[in-house]
């Protein structure tokens, strides 16, 4: 069974992710690309604590669009602010310290 380095728990019961998605304060925000294109951009998640590309695929897959992480930001093409605030909230980010721009 393998020990956690940071909270000393098992693996299986690591609360450190969970710990680290409550104190992030994080922005959410659309671009215009070419084209007059949007894209969505979530910025501020602290991608040592949470497995950044885990969070991407599974906002790819629910609002069933492109994207891709640049820089520690994800983008995701269209608009899908709103949607994207409240799967945060449910995935266990604090909705309060949730900003959208």
């Amino acid at each position: 069974m393998e020990i956690c380095n940071k909270c000393g728990l098992p693996q299986d019961i690591c609360i450190c992710e969970d710990l680290a998605k409550e104190g992030q304060k994080i922005y959410i925000s659309t671009n215009t690309r070419r084209f007059k294109k949007l894209t969505t951009v979530i910025d501020g998640i602290d991608n040592k604590n949470v497995n950044i590309k885990e969070l991407a695929q599974k906002l790819k897959t629910k609002f069933a669009c492109g994207g891709t992480i640049k820089d520690g930001r994800i983008e995701l093409q269209g608009d899908h602010k709103e949607g994207v605030r409240s799967l945060l909230i449910s995935y266990g980010f604090s909705k309060d310290l949730i900003e959208i721009k």
